[in-house]
C-alpha cells in the first residue's frame, strides 16, 4: 500500500510518500515546501493570512506529487505552530476548505513520541543511553532512550523560529548574546539536562533541520541531495562548524555549501542550543539521522 505523510512544521511542510508491507516500507518521494508558519506573528501565537495561504498552497502542490504516485492513505500532522495559536480554529477551517484535508494537530509529548518511533525505524537498536534532540521552529523536543526504550521525554515550545523573533541577535552573534541564549535554553531544559545526567547519556542523536544541516554542510553536499539513515559527526567537525556558524553573518552562511536557505538564520541559535546540550553532559558521540517526525507517523502506519 502506497501512503503519504505530512508533517506541517513551523518552517516548512513536509512531504514523504513511501510503500508499505506489513512491517517493511520502501521510500518513493520526499520533499519540502516553504510556509513559514512561524513569522512574526508567532510572537502572538497567532498564524498569519500570509501563512495560511502559503500552507493552502504548499498542500495543493503536494497533492498533485501525491496523485502522480497513486497514494491510498494519507496522513497530516501539524506541531507547535499550530497547536499554540490562538486562531487555529478559524486557520484550520480555512485550510480544510480550500485544501480539503483534514489536519490532526499532535501534542508536545505524542510527537516527542513519534520522533522517538521515527529513529527507532533509521537505528532498529539503541544500544546505548541517547537523548534524541529534535530542533524545530516551534519546540524542541528531547527523548532520553536506551535499548530501544524510551525513558523520558519532554517537548518545549523553543524553536528556533520563536528565539529569533523573541531575541534581537546581531550579525554575526555577539559572545553576550550567546550568554543569554545559553541562560534561556538551560532554564527552559533544566529537567532534560538532569535526566541526561542521570542516565548517564554519553550520545546525543539530531534529527531533523539543524542536523540535516550541519551533515550536509560537513559532506559538502546540496541540501536535500544526499539521504542518511544514520551518519556520525565528529565532536571535531562539529566544534570547527560551530566557530564557522556563530561568527558569520547572513550572506555568509548564505554562501556555505549545503547551507539550507530556509535555515540560515535558524541554525545560529540552533548550533548555541546543540553545544550546549554537547557541554552539559559531557557528549563523546553526535549520530545525525534523517529519520524524525514523519517516520515514526510512517511507523504507526505500519
Amino acid at each position: 500500500m502506497k501512503v503519504a505523510v505530512i508533517d506541517l512544521g513551523t518552517n516548512t511542510c513536509n512531504l514523504l510518500i513511501a510503500e508499505i508491507e506489513k512491517q517493511h516500507f520502501n521510500i518513493l518521494h520526499q520533499s519540502k515546501q516553504l510556509v513559514k508558519l512561524g513569522d512574526n506573528k508567532i510572537k502572538s501565537n497567532r498564524i498569519s493570512s500570509a501563512a495560511t495561504r502559503r500552507v493552502i498552497n504548499a498542500l495543493l502542490e503536494q497533492q498533485k506529487i501525491i496523485n502522480k504516485f497513486q497514494v491510498e492513505k494519507i496522513r497530516l500532522v501539524a506541531t507547535s505552530a499550530i497547536r499554540s495559536a490562538e486562531n487555529k480554529v478559524e486557520f484550520l477551517d480555512e485550510v480544510g476548505s480550500r485544501s480539503g484535508r483534514l489536519i490532526r494537530i499532535v501534542s508536545g509529548e505524542k510527537e516527542a513520541e513519534l520522533i522517538f518511533k521515527g529513529v527507532l525505524l533509521a537505528f532498529e537498536e539503541l544500544e546505548n543511553p541517547s537523548v534524541i534532540l529534535d530542533i524545530g521552529g516551534g519546540s524542541n523536543e528531547l527523548i532520553v532512550v536506551h535499548k530501544n526504550k524510551m525513558l523520558w521525554k519532554e517537548s518545549q515550545s523553543t524553536g528556533m523560529a520563536r528565539v529569533i523573533n523573541q531575541f534581537s541577535l546581531s550579525d554575526p552573534l555577539k559572545p553576550d548574546e550567546v550568554k543569554k541564549l545559553h541562560q534561556f535554553f538551560a532554564e527552559k531544559h533544566q529537567a532534560a539536562f538532569r535526566q541526561c545526567k542521570d542516565k548517564m547519556v554519553k550520545t546525543l542523536i539530531g534529527c531533523s533541520g539543524a542536523f540535516d544541516t550541519i551533515a550536509d554542510i560537513t559532506d559538502q553536499v546540496n541540501p536535500g541531495e544526499k539521504q542518511r539513515r544514520h551518519q556520525e559527526i565528529s565532536l571535531t567537525d562539529f566544534y570547527t562548524l560551530y566557530k564557522k556558524i556563530t561568527g558569520s553573518t547572513h550572506q555568509q552562511r548564505l554562501s556555505m555549501k549545503g547551507m539550507d536557505s530556509v535555515r540560515v538564520d535558524l541554525i545560529v541559535p540552533a548550533m548555541v542550543f546543540i553545544e550546549q546540550v554537547i557541554k552539559e553532559n559531557n557528549i563523546s558521540r553526535i549520530i545525525q539521522t534523517d529519520f524524525a517526525l514523519r517516520e515514526g507517523v510512517l511507523a504507526e502506519m505500519m
